[in-house]
C-alpha cells in the first residue's frame, strides 16, 4: 500500500457535492459571506441558471473565484483542474494571492471519484493539498425519485463525509426517515444533518477531516445492525440502490502479507467500482492501530496511536462501492487473518 503523504503545512480543500437543485450555490454563498475567519480561494464547476455571478461575489468578499467553464471538472481527471491548483498555490507562493483553504463547488451532474483521486494522484497537488472533506447535499424532496434514476446522485451519497439534507420542510416526517434510512444504507459513515442555512455551523463544516488518516473511523453500532436485515421484494423496488456498504469486523489479527496480497488483487479487479473504503487496522506484531482509507484504487494506510490497555484491539472496515460482491470480500478478509 502507498503510503499517505505528510499532511501539515498543506492547502485543506472541501469539496461541495450534490445532484442538480439541491442547494449546493446557497451554502456556498452562505460560507462566502459568513464571518468564519478563513480566508477562501473557491473553484466553482456549476453551471447554467445556478451560476455564481462571479464578479459580485469577487467584488462583496475577499474570496478568489475561479470558474471551470469548459465541462464537469469530474468526468476525467481533469488537467484545468490540476493546473488551476497549481496556479492558485504558485500565486499564493508569490504572495499574489492569500487564502488558507479552498472551496471546489462541482457540477450537480458530477461522479465525484475522479475528482478526489486527483489529489492523491497528482504529485504536486498530493505535496500541496490536503483533501479535507466532501459533503454532499441532498434534496429531500426529490431525492427519492432522482436516487432510483441517477447513478451520479448514489455516488455522490456513496463519497460523502457528510451528508446535509435540503428542503426538509417540504416532506412530511415519515418521508424525511425513509430518506434517512435510505442514506445510511448507501453509506453508514457519513453523520446526516438537517440543512438548516441560517444556524449553520460553517467552521465545522471546513474541519471535518473525513479523507484524513488522523480522524478515527467511527460507526453507529446502529448501522451494523441494518445487515441483518432480511430484504423482501418490496425492498428491491424501493431501495434497489446500486451504491450500497457493508462493514467487516473481527478481534483476530491480520497477517500483514496476506491483507496485502488481497487488498492488491481486490482493488486491481474491482477498484473502478470502490468508492471509498476506510478503517482501523489490528495488525499481528504491530502495538499501534493502523488507519486504512482509500479511494478507487489508491490506497493508503499509517501507524495511529498504540492500542490502549482498556481496549480490546479489532479490525473494523467500512467499504462503499457499487455491486460489490460483499461475500467474497468478507471471506478473502477472514482468509487473512491470524486463526
Amino acid at each position: 500500500m502507498e503510503s499517505v503523504k505528510e499532511l501539515k503545512n498543506m492547502i485543506p480543500v472541501t469539496i461541495i457535492t450534490g445532484f442538480l437543485g439541491s442547494g449546493k450555490t446557497t451554502l456556498l454563498n452562505k460560507i462566502l459571506k459568513e464571518q468564519h475567519g478563513n480566508k477562501l480561494a473557491v473553484i466553482e464547476n456549476e453551471f447554467g441558471s445556478e451560476n455564481i455571478d462571479t464578479e459580485i461575489l469577487v467584488h462583496d468578499t475577499n474570496e478568489e473565484i475561479v470558474e471551470l467553464s469548459n465541462g464537469c471538472v469530474c468526468c476525467t481527471i481533469r488537467g484545468d483542474l490540476i493546473k488551476t491548483l497549481s496556479d492558485l498555490y504558485e500565486k499564493l507562493s508569490k504572495k499574489q494571492l492569500d487564502f488558507e483553504r479552498i472551496i471546489i463547488e462541482t457540477t450537480g451532474l458530477a461522479d465525484p471519484g475522479p475528482l478526489c483521486q486527483t489529489f492523491f494522484i497528482n504529485d504536486y497537488i498530493a505535496n500541496h493539498y490536503k483533501l479535507d472533506s466532501l459533503i454532499t447535499l441532498v434534496d429531500a424532496k426529490h431525492a427519492p425519485e432522482t436516487l432510483n434514476n441517477q447513478i451520479e446522485a448514489q455516488k455522490q451519497v456513496g463519497f460523502a463525509d457528510i451528508i446535509l439534507i435540503s428542503k426538509s420542510d417540504l416532506v412530511p416526517p415519515e418521508n424525511l426517515n425513509n430518506l434517512k434510512q435510505r442514506l445510511i444504507k448507501i453509506n453508514p459513515k457519513a453523520p446526516i444533518k438537517i440543512l438548516n442555512i441560517d444556524v449553520l455551523d460553517i467552521n465545522y463544516l471546513l474541519n471535518i477531516s473525513g479523507f484524513n488518516l488522523d480522524s478515527v473511523l467511527d460507526i453507529d453500532p446502529s448501522f451494523l445492525q441494518s445487515e441483518d436485515h432480511t430484504c423482501t421484494e418490496e425492498c428491491h423496488h424501493h431501495h434497489h440502490d446500486g451504491i450500497s456498504s457493508f462493514v467487516f469486523q473481527s478481534y483476530k489479527p491480520f497477517d500483514p502479507e496476506k491483507l496485502e496480497n488481497f487488498l492488491s488483487q481486490i482493488v486491481q479487479k474491482y477498484g473502478t467500482d470502490m468508492l471509498r473504503y476506510k478503517g482501523i487496522l489490528y495488525m499481528k506484531g504491530i502495538e499501534n492501530k493502523i488507519l486504512f482509507q482509500g479511494v478507487h484504487m489508491i490506497m493508503g494506510a499509517e501507524p495511529a496511536e498504540v492500542w490502549a490497555k482498556t481496549e480490546k484491539p479489532n479490525n473494523k472496515i467500512v467499504f462503499i462501492g457499487q455491486n460489490l460482491p460483499k461475500d467474497m470480500f468478507i471471506q478473502g478478509l477472514e482468509l487473512c487473518l491470524i486463526k
